[in-house]
């Protein structure tokens, strides 16, 4: 089954659809630096950087090469973490995307397969305020497949910026708010890791968005800016039947709550605070109105059990 979150949120670029590329060249006749293209432009931590081509045969392993060495801490698979990246092909000199010129960094959780192989290896250890040089060979990145303006077989070449890393915790926690409308699903308020359960009532649907604590943390709260490091159980109401479950999958899901296209699961989340679990109840013209998802029929109210667990 398709994540739900990729109907949440604009497309991630490394295991989804590449973005268009840009138009910044950078120079064929730079040199390569300890085996890797050269930055010929931007080399500082912060700064869009351009690339030379890879000059003769790339690597077949996968390399990192530290530019520049943060003091931050070492990443751990398991972390939150936030990043802006410049990517192309090693036998190319036009990026095939990058973060820089969106001006939004991109999240992810290190070891959770969310990326290309080439990441989540790649960036283990590395510290927290550092840049880092990836050369991915094609078995760590796209493979015999490419995808979009990666061809088959294609080296991969990332610069990447360090900005943030946040460890997760198993669970939400928190005081225990009593469950006492009869009209909204029970919640589970185990605090173990695993999917809380999720009892849906025969009665009707609530028409109007409901966001309500199972377990109240003291922790910050949601802003629309934040992204959210989140575990989730997703449920139609109509015969309780789960559509998508991070739980199922063993990865947690980080997004920009700017970029979530779900109203109902955006508006009740702000205002939440981090480290609790949040029930909400979101009405067919918060969530996808008369247009059928998947497994979502159409006009459906659907039930969400979320568990904030960071933000970035």
């Amino acid at each position: 089954m398709r994540r739900i979150a990729g109907l949440l949120v604009a497309p991630l670029l490394l295991l989804s659809a590449v973005a268009c590329g840009s138009d910044d060249k950078a120079s064929d006749s730079a040199s390569s630096k300890n085996g890797v293209p050269a930055i010929t432009a931007g080399a500082k931590f912060g700064e869009k950087p351009t690339l030379s081509k890879g000059k003769g045969d790339p690597p077949k392993e996968l390399k990192t090469e530290v530019i520049s060495d943060g003091d931050g801490a070492k990443l751990k698979n398991g972390d939150a973490i936030q990043v802006n990246y410049l990517g192309q092909s090693w036998d190319s000199d036009k990026p095939f995307d990058n973060s820089f010129d969106r001006k939004q960094p991109f999240d992810l959780t290190l070891g959770a397969g969310m990326v290309i192989q080439g990441w989540d290896k790649g960036l283990v250890g590395q510290k927290v305020g550092s840049r880092v040089q990836l050369v991915i060979p094609p078995d760590l990145g796209y493979g015999e497949q490419g995808q979009g303006d990666i061809k088959p077989n294609a080296t991969l070449v990332f610069v990447v910026d360090i900005l943030k890393a946040t460890q997760i915790p198993a669970s939400a926690k928190g005081t225990e708010v009593a469950q006492d409308n009869i009209d909204l699903p029970k919640v589970g308020t185990n605090d173990d890791g695993k999917a809380p359960k999720v009892t849906i009532p025969k009665s009707d649907p609530p028409k109007k968005l409901s966001s309500t604590y199972i377990l109240e943390s003291d922790g910050e709260v949601i802003k629309e800016t934040d992204s959210v490091v989140v575990n989730y159980v997703g449920m139609v109401w109509k015969d309780a039947k789960e559509f998508d479950s991070t739980y199922t999958q063993g990865k947690t899901q980080t997004f920009p709550l700017a970029q979530v296209t779900l109203k109902g699961l955006k508006d009740g989340l702000i205002g939440k605070k981090v480290g609790s679990r949040v029930l909400l109840v979101i009405p067919p013209d918060q969530a996808f109105g008369d247009q059928q998802q998947q497994a979502i029929p159409k006009n459906s109210t659907l039930v969400f059990a979320v568990d904030v667990l960071a933000k970035m």
